[in-house]
């Protein structure tokens, strides 16, 4: 079977029974908080700051912020001072994580989510680091893990103990892991196969589904709509939101256009340095809009795309059929 990108795939509309598109909700749920759309800024440099993780925890939209270049540590004690509704970091494998992991414990910061974000998921480090989270922490984090691109993947990382798991590998289009590595699967196939993962896929018994969140390959709000088709629970988007006007990414003028400097995080422009480069440069033009607009727009068109499922929430996907084109 060829594997899907989103642009292979369209979708069908079934027969609608809301009296309007506004009536639909996008709302979702992910470990204890409710959400106004199951959407998410990439945890890139690029895409978002504690700025717009602020705002968008006050106004019950999910975030991620990314560790690149910041004090996490300083990001926790000022969400915590401020009594944001939620916090939710991102953290690598690497011996300072731990010990921040630590720390946080003795510290009694309170953290609702954390990220463990690396290139290659399905690894010891990965295994270790939810370890050790989960024995300093407990069950009071939601853990998110990634990145993976198959269902072994998904159980894997589930049974180290991630909540949910990050899908996609090579997809986003500042990532060149693809073409670097020859290692990767296009969006759709790759949740289509991850998004029916259980927790225990030895023992039925226990019949736990692991959420996803779909990494990569966005380019439209409708491709938002094809990847919870697939089966995502969460979708997280990176041009989407390092297009807008107030994104953190530089702005400069290209033959008179505004364009945003949108990098990838293993790209030269992150890491500062030429070793294991895998990511690139892109400018991307401006959408006009700033991302509480983006999300807005999202929020209308993900309410349409509910319509022609032919339901009123987002369980109206999961009976969507596909085409190819």
């Amino acid at each position: 079977m060829k594997a899907l990108k989103y642009s292979d795939v369209c979708l069908i509309p079934e027969f609608g029974s809301c009296s309007s598109r506004s009536e639909c909700s996008t709302t979702t749920v992910l470990g204890n908080h409710t959400f106004k759309l199951p959407v998410v800024p990439a945890n890139m440099k690029s895409v978002i700051d504690d700025t717009h993780c602020h705002w968008l925890s006050q106004n019950d939209y999910f975030y991620v912020m990314h560790r690149f270049d910041i004090d996490i540590a300083k990001f926790v004690d000022k969400a915590n001072r401020e009594s944001w509704k939620y916090v939710s970091i991102s953290l690598g494998v690497k011996p300072a994580d731990l010990e921040l992991v630590t720390n946080f414990k003795s510290w009694g910061s309170r953290i609702d989510f954390i990220t463990v974000d690396i290139a290659h998921g399905y690894s010891r480090l990965m295994q270790e680091m939810l370890s050790h989270i989960r024995s300093k922490l407990g069950d009071a984090v939601f853990i998110i893990a990634g990145n993976v691109c198959n269902p072994e993947g998904v159980a894997a990382l589930a049974s180290w103990g991630a909540d949910a798991v990050k899908v996609g590998i090579g997809q986003g289009s500042p990532c060149t892991t693809k073409d670097k590595t020859g290692f990767t699967m296009p969006m759709f196939t790759s949740v289509l196969k991850c998004g029916n993962t259980y927790a225990s896929q030895s023992d039925f018994t226990t019949n736990k589904r692991i959420p996803i969140i779909a990494d990569g390959g966005i380019t439209c709000n409708g491709d938002i709509a094809k990847a919870l088709v697939a089966g995502a629970d969460m979708v997280m988007a990176g041009g989407l939101f390092a297009c807008c006007s107030d994104s953190p990414a530089v702005a400069l003028t290209i033959d008179g256009v505004v364009h945003h400097a949108y990098f990838g995080s293993a790209s030269f422009e992150n890491k500062k340095k030429r070793t294991h480069i895998e990511g690139k440069l892109n400018h991307v033009p401006t959408c006009g809009m700033t991302i509480g607009d983006k999300l807005i727009e999202i929020s209308e068109d993900l309410k349409s795309a509910i319509s022609y499922a032919g339901g009123k929430d987002l369980s109206a996907f999961a009976q969507t059929k596909y085409l190819l084109v």
